[in-house]
This record gives C-alpha cells, structure tokens and sequence, in this order.
C-alpha cells in the first residue's frame, strides 16, 4: 500500500510533529471528505511507500529521516512557482525552496525529489512571459537535483473564482482562465525549456494540455519508489495498482491520510481550501498528540 501525505494539506510544513507521532504509532485516524467515515490507515505494517506533498519541507527533514531509517521508500512532490505575495501569502521563498529540494535530492537521490510547477495561474501579475522566464531560472537552479517538473493549469473552480476575485479586489490585479491553445503553446514552450535543461515536464490529469514533449504525469508513482528503494540499496517491490483518482489521472492506488481546510499557507488558487479562515482555525485548534490530523469532534471555532 501507499500512504499519500497529503494532496489534501501540507503535512510536512504544518504538521510534521503529527506525523511523527503517527508514524511511530504505526497508524493514522482518517476522515473521509465525502461520506465522513472514519478509518484506520497503516503507517508502517504493509506500507510499500510514502509520497508527500509540500511547500516547505524543512520542519519535514528529521521525520524523513525517520521514515527513512525504517526502511520505507518515498517521494516528495516540492512545489515552487515563485509567484508574488498577492497570490501565495505565506510560502517560502523560492530561493530556500530550490535549497531545500537540493539538499534532499543530496540525502535521498534525485528519484526521491519531484518539482512541480504548478497549478499554472494567469493573471496580470503572472501572465505568459511571467511563466517562461520564472520556469526557466527555476528550472536552471534545479538542474541535476531533479528529474522531472509536474505542471498543470489552475482548475477554476466555484471557490477558486471566488478566493481569486477576492485577492484580485485586494491586491489590484487582474486574472482570466485562457483558451485551450494558448495553454498548449505554453505548455509546449515549458517542455522544451524543461528538456534544454535535462528534465522531464508531465502533466497533471489534464490530457487536453499534454503536447509534444511532455507526458501524463504519475503523481503517486510505483516506479517511482522502486526506483528509491533501488537507489538506497534495499530494493523491494511496491503492490500497488493503477487506479487514478479523476479522468487522466495516471497514479497508482493510495490511502490519503490529510484533511481539506486545514493548510495555512494562503495560496489564492488552492483548490483544496475553500475558507482560508477556517483553515488558519484549523491549524490553530489541531492536537499533535490526536489519532486524526483534524478530529470530526473538534470545533472549528478555535481563533485564527
């Protein structure tokens, strides 16, 4: 089985000390989005492999190491867009990012790190050339410490027009949600500068926008961690079918362990957070010490 942590939330940079104690637990209490039932997720006993998602991985490095000691691959999907304040509120800089991505891509092989760049955002302060240029230097300064960018295009959601309108109103600028061609043409031109570069681009579950140069991504990737355990010297197989989670989704059969409305980093865009002030609530009322990332019976109510 694989323990994805989490596309619903940033684990590793809010809630990493939950991790760990779950992690040593052996096990992880789990709320499902859509019907609300709970169950029980291993954390260690028939685990083939971790995939975690984050922005900032640093609060994440001694729980990694942890994970590591016991055997068990993983992967870490990094995102770095280095977009503006207006649209990403709280992330770190891109500068400490790239560090970040490097420094475990020296730990645990260039197979354990992916960037994305991603969800793709246009808008006056981000528009075309803002993606070439940005992706290019990011891109420079990621050379050999991975091999492959994840991107895809921001899904415009009833919350995220929303949540972007808002910003837009606070910030003073504008965004729109372009054509089909002009997605294309982009994603093209950041292939061939992933490729100039000696990455891979894939993209994510959006079939329309996977042009020449680029292939679908496999966000939660078996291969991926064989690849890992090969890598470390403890090869071992991960059991674990292809069972995507949408319509072009070519990733492999996970259990998620996060919660939606519980990441505080504020990014306008995010399509896993409808209420940033229920989320930042949230964050402030969670138990480290609690089976669940976020318990069913606690209040939202907590000051945010």
């Amino acid at each position: 089985m694989i323990v994805s942590a989490s596309y619903r939330t940033d684990i590793p940079a809010f809630y990493a000390a939950w991790f760990v104690n779950r992690f040593r637990a052996g096990f992880a209490k789990v709320v499902n989005p859509y019907g609300r039932q709970v169950s029980s997720v291993p954390l260690r006993a028939g685990v083939d492999g971790f995939v975690f998602w984050t922005r900032n991985a640093e609060p994440f490095l001694p729980a990694l190491a942890e994970v590591r000691a016991a055997g068990i691959p993983f992967i870490v999907h990094y995102t770095v867009t280095g977009y503006p304040r207006a649209l990403e509120t709280s992330v770190v800089e891109a500068a400490r990012a790239v560090d970040t991505i490097r420094r475990l891509a020296g730990a645990y092989g260039p197979r354990a790190v992916v960037w994305r760049y991603d969800p793709i955002v246009f808008s006056s302060l981000t528009p075309e050339g803002f993606h070439r240029d940005g992706f290019a230097r990011l891109a420079d300064a990621l050379a050999g410490a991975v091999d492959e960018c994840v991107t895809s295009f921001a899904n415009i959601y009833r919350k995220t027009a929303r949540n972007l309108a808002a910003a837009a109103r606070a910030h003073g600028f504008t965004w729109w949600d372009p054509p089909a061609d002009v997605k294309r043409a982009l994603a093209a031109d950041l292939a061939a500068l992933a490729a100039e570069r000696g990455l891979r681009l894939t993209v994510c579950s959006q079939e329309a926008y996977t042009v020449d140069g680029t292939d679908g991504a496999a966000c939660v990737d078996a291969r991926r961690l064989e690849d890992v355990a090969r890598l470390w010297g403890a090869p071992r197989p991960v059991r674990a079918k292809l069972k995507g989670n949408r319509p072009g989704c070519l990733c492999f059969e996970s259990r998620d362990i996060g919660e939606y409305d519980t990441c505080p980093h504020g990014c306008t865009y995010c399509y896993a957070v409808n209420s940033r002030p229920l989320a930042r609530r949230r964050f402030h009322a969670h138990d480290p010490a609690g089976e669940f990332l976020f318990s069913p019976n606690e209040s939202t109510g907590a000051a945010g």
